[in-house]
């Protein structure tokens, strides 16, 4: 019983990234038929909304908490950064460059997400352990695959296709004139999409602790999110026969990345973030890089160079010395027990690890269930031993009385 809690937000973790690398490489079909990234996003967080809020009504009916404005604050944000500023960047980079590039550039989201909660005082780093030079190490190593990848091609690996998608002849044209300009916009579109992905984490993180209800807390975020992505998308986009959709690759993309990805997913994200933290989140990036990468060469007809294989490398490797726990600081991986769930060793500045000290023997509440006052130990005084004088019963001096 106690493997299968182990393993449970771990199974989910694969599988969000399976489902994650899917929605990428139908980003870029979508793309390819020529339809607008913004009208991707605020459909997406429609047929999101339309699926999950039903869910909450049901499966949370009798649960919900009283609503407050802070909760609404950590909605709107979450639908505003998660929903409208990172999809649509993230959908912007995967145009101006390719799925994999965009999937590979993603690897450095823990090196940014453990950047930005310096940045916010949420973890600290000591640069006298291991552990603290290993993520300075981890974050330098990941930069350095990022600036290889894209700035440098090499040599092109060719790889069997399996079959060629239909391609709209303007976005052929465009994706075949990449320039170098393009390229790196590209890359600072995954850049500020991994900046605002740790955002939106710890922000996600702090709704799930005031607002403990995941389908719920879900419906929420995507119903401001479509709101907002609607708005953006009619900015961008006014022509209303671009926002037409037949039974297509269009329709199962925007229905699939809202179905799955923003109405599952997001329930799945709130318990994996109450359970485990943001770090653990992104420990798992490298598998949706690996499925992508090999997609996006057998089936998307993408050119897979030399340069992007090493930078990839180099990202990955970078994330495993960001990841890097030293023995015996286990709760640096996020690690929470059940009793402790929501309340988050990442926003509390002193993570415990949990370990007693030798010749300590662990501590647990009085009988009474009442947590003793700082600084006075939660166990009654041991009786002295020795001698009991005459006159004298041993039923004093023990704690409590009878």
């Amino acid at each position: 019983m106690e493997t299968w809690k182990i393993a449970q937000p771990i199974l989910v973790m694969v599988m969000m990234q399976i489902a994650n690398a899917w929605v990428n490489i139908l980003y870029e079909l979508a793309l390819k038929d020529g339809m607008n990234f913004s009208i991707i996003v605020a459909y997406r967080y429609v047929f999101a909304t339309v699926f999950i809020s039903p869910l909450a009504l049901i499966v949370e009916r009798n649960k919900r908490s009283n609503m407050t404005w802070m909760i609404l604050f950590h909605a709107f944000l979450g639908g505003l950064i998660g929903g409208t500023v990172v999809q649509n960047l993230s959908v912007e980079s995967i145009t101006l460059t390719s799925a994999t590039f965009t999937t590979a550039m993603s690897n450095l989201g823990p090196g940014i997400t453990f950047i930005v909660l310096l940045c916010f005082r949420l973890e600290k780093l000591n640069l006298r352990t291991r552990g603290g030079k290993m993520k300075i190490i981890g974050t330098i190593i990941g930069i350095s695959g990022a600036t290889i990848m894209t700035f440098i091609k090499g040599p092109e690996i060719k790889l069997t296709t399996w079959f060629h998608v239909h391609r709209n002849d303007h976005t052929v044209l465009q994706r075949d004139t990449i320039s170098g300009s393009k390229n790196i916009l590209g890359a600072l579109a995954s850049l500020g999409t991994q900046v605002s992905n740790a955002l939106w984490l710890i922000n996600q993180t702090k709704l799930s602790e005031r607002y403990p209800y995941p389908y719920s807390s879900t419906a929420l975020v995507t119903l401001m999110g479509a709101l907002l992505s609607l708005s953006f998308a009619f900015c961008v986009e006014r022509d209303l026969s671009e926002w037409r959709l037949g039974w297509n690759v269009r329709l199962f993309t925007v229905a699939y990345s809202g179905t799955v990805t923003s109405g599952v997913m997001y329930v799945a994200y709130s318990w994996c973030l109450r359970r485990k933290g943001p770090l653990f989140v992104s420990i798992f990036s490298p598998l949706m890089l690996v499925i992508v990468a090999f997609a996006g060469s057998t089936i998307l007809d993408e050119k897979l160079y030399l340069g992007s294989i090493i930078g990839s490398m180099l990202i990955v490797c970078g994330l495993c010395g960001v990841l890097w726990v030293p023995p015996g600081r286990e709760s640096l991986r996020g690690e929470r027990s059940p009793e402790r769930s929501g309340s988050g060793e990442l926003f509390r500045g002193k993570p415990s690890t949990g370990r007693v000290p030798a010749g300590r023997e662990p501590e647990s509440l009085p009988p009474d269930g009442r947590a003793a006052p700082s600084g006075e130990s939660l166990h009654p005084p041991r009786p002295k031993t020795g001698p009991i004088p005459e006159g004298a019963s041993r039923r004093k001096e023990l704690p409590g009385g009878a």
